[in-house]
């Protein structure tokens, strides 16, 4: 029965894929094609027969795209986890070969070598076993992405040592800017901007107090070997400056295996942008302009552009040129960035060099139409670069959106786990460029970053993009996972983003109290209120054609073209008369008339909508019998519940539930690792003690005791993972 059932779903997907290849053929494959680059690769030159890309996920996926455009074979490596990555193939274009391609990078590859179990320093960071991996495949050359291994020198070395090339900068290169502390001193040898701070290591607590005493509050505590905002803290005073030095030398040894820090003058209301460099081993280096990064949460960006709507072409040029003479001071050959701040009145300062490709290179990719992982290929395989400076354009605006598993409604942003029951990329969004390494039917895991995707659109203008953007993030369908689409949707329309008034604080400056999702307009909440009473008329219509022979009834009669309804949202209840014309409905709303048009088509995970001429793309993500829906509108998922008066009426004597008091607990925030238990049973607590440290996808979150208490049990221990909603901690 289930094999026919799954045979029916794969035949229904094929069917559906068919009818759509002309369509899919000449718009969103070619778009994406013209997204990746215009930059044709000569077949004529000789490359690499094979090369091993040493990560997973969507950056190996990216990776494994070019190299087939180049004619070469690729290897993934991969945990025992990601070899049970499940899912169904994707059917994206004839040119990638029908039921063939994968957006899993063990599947996408050539070849696949497993390299131990999920943990990361027993797999993906595993040296041995990375090494065993490219002799046993014969790879001539390794691609390391960004992460686990793209700036560790001594992988670097090994390489070098069995011929192996890697691709990417050499290890001098990776060595002086991978160390925050030199590469702050040759940047000042190189006449680079630098941030006043502490070129030293940190030795201690009691020293980071007096180092920042002496640069003067706020400072910013930070991990010597770190990267991608881990081991980061800032610190307003002595004793954030003591617990900050703790959790980020634990931090920095967990995500690098080095604990060593420093501490800089945090900069307030700064902007993060950064330029992209390309450089060969003949000498040749250029910028590719800047990449607004500013969006972040935890010091992890959110949201990208590029180019910035802050720099003027003489700002852009200053940091271009200091960007290069780093690269230079340091011989650099290969693709990297180098990240600035940049305070209110333009000027700049050097933060640190990332010697990888970046996670937010596609944005770079849009407006230059240069294709960086060939250029990285290319440069490792001893090519001068085929450009010059001034070839290097700006066409259009690019907008990059990260979509994470993970709940924006918890601190922006705490990672969610779970496998994708049901997952469309919005690929018919036109000029989108999706980035990912799952499929329909993946797993979610503790072990690795949460991120689905990077979601990339084009335009002309930055207005065009940023359009684009809202309707390809309307119309992701992604469930089985808690994800970040609510907030993303928010930023790129609130109007400081759109004024483009950022900084990096901007996120805690507009949501102070947290994320709350969207705050509905009058307008707005009047159009939610009639797609779900229009939703339920048409369920209901639906449903007479299966219920005709049936003893049972459905709450809409047959004939009927009015109906008298009641919604329930947040605010409280609402009534709502339908009345049907053909596809469309006329809707009135405490007072206002709006037409509803639609196929109605209940079945698709999308359903567009016309609300008074205005097309919106809504998705109904749950629905039953007894009215209960859930809609996705305008990113920000509602719950509704919508019955006719009647039933509203007995609905009345319906007993309420109890919420459950959890002020006597602490309840995992994430599915994580703990990290420390800080008391023991019997130990008297009060309000705001930290009680224990939980680690996931390698940061460090302190649980905090709601009120004053007894420690009444404890339900974990050091090194134990627990899920979401586990009761960790007990009190009296």
């Amino acid at each position: 029965m289930m094999a026919t059932f799954r045979g029916r779903v794969v035949l229904r997907r094929a069917v559906f894929a068919l009818k759509h290849a002309a369509f899919w053929s000449r718009c969103s494959f070619a778009v994406s094609r013209a997204l990746y680059s215009t930059t044709v690769h000569d077949p004529n030159e000789s490359t690499f027969d094979k090369i091993l890309i040493a990560n997973r996920g969507e950056i190996a996926c990216r990776i494994i795209k070019t190299c087939k455009k180049m004619g070469i074979k690729t290897v993934a490596i991969h945990s025992d986890v990601d070899a049970n990555a499940r899912g169904f193939q994707n059917m994206v274009g004839l040119q990638e070969g029908w039921l063939h391609f994968s957006k899993v990078h063990v599947k996408m590859a050539d070849e696949a070598s497993c390299v131990g179990p999920a943990p990361t320093n027993k797999s993906y960071l595993n040296l041995d076993a990375v090494m065993e991996a490219i002799q046993k495949t014969g790879a001539q050359a390794v691609h390391p992405g960004y992460g686990f291994l793209s700036e560790n020198k001594d992988f670097a070395r090994r390489l070098a040592a069995e011929g192996v090339t890697f691709i990417g900068p050499d290890m001098h290169a990776i060595q002086a800017m991978g160390d925050k502390i030199e590469s702050k001193l040759i940047a000042k040898n190189a006449k680079v901007n630098t941030i006043p701070g502490y070129d030293g290591v940190v030795k201690n607590a009691d020293e980071a107090v007096r180092i920042a005493r002496e640069i003067g509050y706020p400072v910013m505590i930070k991990a010597s070997a770190g990267g991608g905002g881990k081991g980061m803290r800032i610190a307003w005073n002595d004793d954030e400056t003591r617990e900050g030095f703790r959790f980020s030398s634990q931090e920095a040894a967990s995500s690098f295996g080095d604990d060593r820090l420093l501490i800089e003058k945090f900069i307030d209301n700064p902007r993060h942008i950064e330029i992209q460099v390309l450089g060969d081993k003949h000498g040749n280096t250029l910028w590719l302009n800047e990449r607004e990064c500013s969006i972040q949460r935890r010091n992890q960006k959110v949201v990208e552009e590029a180019p910035s709507t802050f720099l003027d072409p003489d700002t852009r040029r200053a940091m271009g040129e200091q960007a290069v003479a780093l690269a230079k001071a340091v011989n650099y050959s290969s693709a990297g960035t180098v990240e600035f701040l940049v305070d209110s009145r333009k000027n700049f300062y050097f933060l640190e060099m990332n010697t990888r490709l970046q996670v937010e290179h596609p944005v770079t990719e849009c407006i230059t139409g240069l294709d960086l992982v060939q250029e990285m290929i290319r440069v490792a395989k001893g090519y001068p670069l085929c450009h010059k400076q001034a070839d290097i354009p700006i066409n259009g605006w690019a907008i990059e959106c990260r979509v994470y598993a993970e709940d924006p409604y918890k601190s922006f942003g705490l990672p969610s786990v779970g496998r994708l029951s049901q997952y469309e990329e919005p690929l018919h969004v036109p000029w989108v460029r999706v980035d990912s390494g799952i499929q329909e039917g993946s797993d979610i895991s503790i072990y690795y970053d949460p991120m689905i995707s990077k979601l990339v659109t084009y335009g002309d203008s930055r207005a065009e993009a940023l359009q684009r953007m809202g309707e390809a993030l309307d119309s992701y369908v992604i469930r089985g996972v808690t994800h970040n689409v609510p907030l993303l949707r928010e930023v790129i329309v609130h109007p400081r983003f759109v004024k483009g008034d950022i900084t990096t604080n901007f996120l805690p400056e507009v949501y102070p109290d947290g994320f709350k999702g969207h705050k509905l307009l009058d307008s707005e909440h009047k159009e939610l209120l009639a797609t779900a009473a229009s939703i339920y008329v048409a369920s209901q219509l639906k449903a007479q054609q299966f219920l005709r022979s049936s003893t049972r009834a459905p709450a809409v009669k047959r004939g009927e073209r009015s109906w008298d309804l009641s919604v329930q949202l947040d605010d409280g209840t609402h009534s709502v008369t339908v009345s049907q014309a053909g596809s469309s409905y006329s809707v009135e709303v405490d007072g206002k008339t709006l037409s509803v048009t639609s196929e109605w088509n209940l079945a698709s995970p999308l359903l567009p909508v016309a609300i008074d001429g205005t097309p919106r793309t809504i998705q109904c993500l749950y629905r039953d019998a007894a009215g209960n829906m859930k809609i996705q509108y305008l990113g920000t998922v509602y719950k509704i519940q919508v019955l006719t008066q009647l039933a509203a009426e007995l609905n009345k004597y319906m007993p309420e539930k109890v919420l459950e008091d959890t002020g006597n607990t602490i309840i995992s925030p994430m599915p994580g690792t703990i990290v420390s238990i800080n008391v023991a049973v019997g130990d008297e607590v009060s309000d705001g003690q930290e009680v224990c440290v939980i680690e996931a996808m390698k940061m460090q979150n302190s649980l905090m005791a709601t009120k004053s208490g007894k420690v009444k049990e404890i339900n974990c221990k050091p090194g134990d993972t627990v899920g979401e909603g586990d009761v960790l901690i007990e009190f009296v």
